[in-house]
């Protein structure tokens, strides 16, 4: 320091000014560290050109919301097999879904979770569930998809509003909406609009303890008391908003932490149902709700938009992946 500075200041001011001196730049390097987290691309794994399959074009002009469904009834099916099936059955099926930038305004995480009846067994008509047949077996099934009421008409998501919201909370100008749990037709409708990659996991086998707890949450979810908010920071704690990763994270407890630092940021599309499925695992009573093993990277699927059969134009980051088209 030079000697005519500091002979200037009284002592006990040296440091003060170191203090203030190190909150600043420590300040400045955890903003660096938060903007460059935040730049397109950084935030998911990256699979290797090597390492993806071809993208299979078997199924090209079904519909993206019936290969979704189509594989979800097959691979159910070959868990309950060509036998009796003596006792209800219970699946989640974890989705997210985003764009090559990772853009949070276009990505999303929601589930799906169904309930196989015993044979004989006839879905029941009072608890506002969807209800079908597969192969003679009857189900029940809802959806877990917490977005902004009207988001079918008016699909432009806030989720940062202002100079430097995504830093500072308080600084987000973006407004608290109603929200709305979106079935899963309007839910896969919604992101192939406008292209997005799907990500699928399972479907897992669960409890029927887990399956209760989804129904509690959907059932909190459609009483309308908790609104949706995309950066829920400061609105999640007290239950005021909050956003699609928070609305099925910890079925158990509300308001689980993740993301960096523990608030939730950068939990969005494929990261945050991935952090989602590492927290069901993680948890001692969420394990015990899991019937089988869960390997988040490994047991991805995707769904990728194609303008055209064979074409090169996709952004494909899964290793496996089927391919839709408007």
């Amino acid at each position: 320091m030079n000697t005519d500075l500091q002979s200037s200041l009284p002592a006990t001011d040296v440091p003060g000014q170191i203090r203030c001196w190190t909150a600043s730049v420590l300040s400045t390097l955890l903003m660096s560290i938060l903007v460059l987290l935040t730049l397109p691309g950084c935030s998911h794994d990256a699979i290797p050109l090597e390492s993806r399959e071809p993208v299979d074009f078997s199924h090209y002009n079904r519909p993206l919301y019936g290969q979704i469904t189509g594989r979800i009834e097959d691979r159910i099916f070959m868990r309950l097999g060509e036998g009796r099936n003596t006792r209800d059955r219970y699946f989640i099926i974890p989705f997210a879904y985003q764009n090559r930038a990772n853009d949070p305004e276009f990505s999303h995480s929601f589930m799906t979770v169904v309930r196989v009846l015993a044979d004989n067994q006839q879905p029941r008509q009072d608890i506002g569930l969807k209800t079908g047949k597969y192969r003679n077996r009857e189900f029940e099934a809802f959806n877990i998809s917490w977005l902004p009421d009207d988001f079918m008409t008016n699909p432009n998501l806030c989720v940062f509003k202002g100079i430097g919201a995504r830093i500072v909370p308080k600084w987000n100008q973006c407004p608290i909406s109603p929200g709305k749990n979106f079935n899963l037709e309007n839910t896969i409708k919604l992101g192939a609009n406008v292209h997005n990659a799907v990500c699928m996991w399972g479907p897992y086998e669960i409890t029927e303890e887990g399956f209760e707890l989804g129904m509690r949450r959907k059932e909190l979810l459609d009483k309308g008391t908790i609104r949706y908010r995309a950066d829920d920071r400061l609105t999640r704690s007290d239950r005021t908003a909050i956003n699609c990763y928070h609305a099925m994270a910890g079925l158990d407890e509300l308001y689980p932490n993740g993301g960096i630092f523990g608030t939730g940021f950068m939990m969005w599309g494929i990261n945050g149902t991935a952090r989602v499925l590492l927290e069901y695992t993680d948890q001692a009573n969420l394990r015990g709700a899991l019937l089988e093993p869960v390997n988040e990277k490994e047991d991805r699927y995707g769904f990728v938009y194609a303008p055209a059969i064979d074409s090169d134009k996709i952004y494909n980051p899964f290793k496996k992946a089927s391919a839709y088209h408007d």
